[in-house]
């Protein structure tokens, strides 16, 4: 079995903690996706979240490759709580300290009313083992969010979560997992594209 992790390209706005915002792709995002697959299509199904970043592209992508598409609620990115829709630079004006805080730590720094790195990896990991167990022995094209994937590698990889925001998951970067029965999964490549 393979999946391929695509994240979502850059989204109306630019660069921002947009957590659950539901934001759409700017024209550069759309381009991004489309360079990213470059009319690859070895998938059998494609999985997304429901946040139109991801939903949209994965739609247009199956319509046109002629594959069924699950819409997995699950998928959606984690909560930045009041993090939510402000950039870097606005963060560290409120406060210079607080995104070095958070990477370093972001168990007990994650912002205020942001959901917990703990449920957002349950609820990840839960969805992954029932799409893995209802899609076995499928390619699938999973088009989601950074944390998602972060979640997903270190799942595969037996990594610590609070170590995750150490993966650099580019806009509209891919990054592919192969489960065989009865080994441990492997990371094939990441942060790719499949177009030459």
């Amino acid at each position: 079995m393979l999946i391929d992790l695509l994240r979502h390209g850059e989204p109306v706005g630019g660069s921002r903690y947009r957590g659950q915002i539901d934001d759409p792709l700017s024209d550069k995002g759309w381009q991004q996706m489309l360079n990213a697959v470059d009319g690859h299509s070895p998938w059998d199904a494609i999985v997304t979240s429901p946040l139109v970043r991801c939903r949209a592209f994965a739609e247009a992508c199956a319509a046109t490759r002629q594959l069924p598409v699950t819409i997995e609620d699950d998928y959606k990115e984690i909560g930045f709580g009041t993090w939510e829709g402000k950039t870097r630079a606005e963060l560290t004006v409120i406060d210079p300290l607080q995104l070095q805080r958070f990477y370093d730590d972001p168990i007990a720094h994650r912002p205020k009313g942001a959901e917990t790195l703990v449920d957002f990896s349950a609820r990840v990991t839960m969805a992954w083992q029932h799409m893995v167990e209802a899609q076995q022995g499928q390619h699938l094209l999973v088009v989601a969010h950074a944390g998602v994937i972060r979640v997903l590698i270190s799942h595969a990889l037996g990594l610590p979560y609070d170590k995750m925001f150490r993966l650099k998951i580019s806009n509209a970067s891919i990054s592919r997992i192969a489960l065989e029965q009865g080994q441990s999964p492997e990371l094939h490549f990441h942060n790719g594209r499949l177009g030459g």
